[in-house]
């Protein structure tokens, strides 16, 4: 009986050590997708139109964006704005606060952040395309909630939206 244990226990520890052995270290669905000929990118900081949004906020997106694209693809970042095979610019166009789920006396209940950006991707391999991407995206938050003790949270959450949407433009023509 202490045989039998004692194989099943070996068993066991021999197949979570093949398995872990074999696990991918990284696990992405864009690489794949990709030119061979792309093999690094830039952003240039993103411009500001919208009149009510934070000052730093377009800066923050462009590092946000930068990140995404480089921990996501085997792209590395060019440190000369537009440089690189892929060059992303952009115009933040929208930056608003609205309320919904009105209730009865028309009081809301939550309110939307929404940030609209306009992107314009260029590819300059295989050949010289350019591509138009207009990204709205938004977060609701309770409308007792104080905005500027949740603004940063709402930031990060429609930043990674927006990025995502970035990405899979990127990749999706491919």
């Amino acid at each position: 009986m202490k045989n039998i244990k004692l194989n099943i226990f070996v068993g066991i520890f021999v197949c979570i050590g093949l398995l872990t052995s074999c696990w991918p270290s990284k696990v992405s669905f864009y690489d794949n997708s990709m030119p061979p000929e792309w093999k690094t990118f830039s952003v240039a900081t993103l411009k500001n139109s919208a009149p009510n949004a934070p000052l730093s906020y377009p800066a923050n997106l462009t590092e946000n964006l930068k990140d995404e694209i480089q921990n996501n693809t085997k792209l590395q970042l060019d440190a000369k704005t537009g440089g690189g095979e892929v060059f992303i610019d952009g115009t933040i166009t929208n930056y608003s606060i609205t309320p919904i789920a009105i209730q009865p006396g028309d009081n809301a209940a939550k309110n939307r952040l929404t940030i609209n950006v306009s992107f314009e991707i260029f590819i300059t391999l295989p050949k010289e395309e350019k591509y138009q991407l207009n990204s709205s995206r938004f977060a609701d938050y309770n409308v007792s909630q104080d905005i500027s003790q949740i603004e940063s949270d709402l930031l990060t959450e429609i930043n990674e939206q927006i990025t995502r949407d970035v990405i899979n433009k990127l990749f999706s023509n491919w």
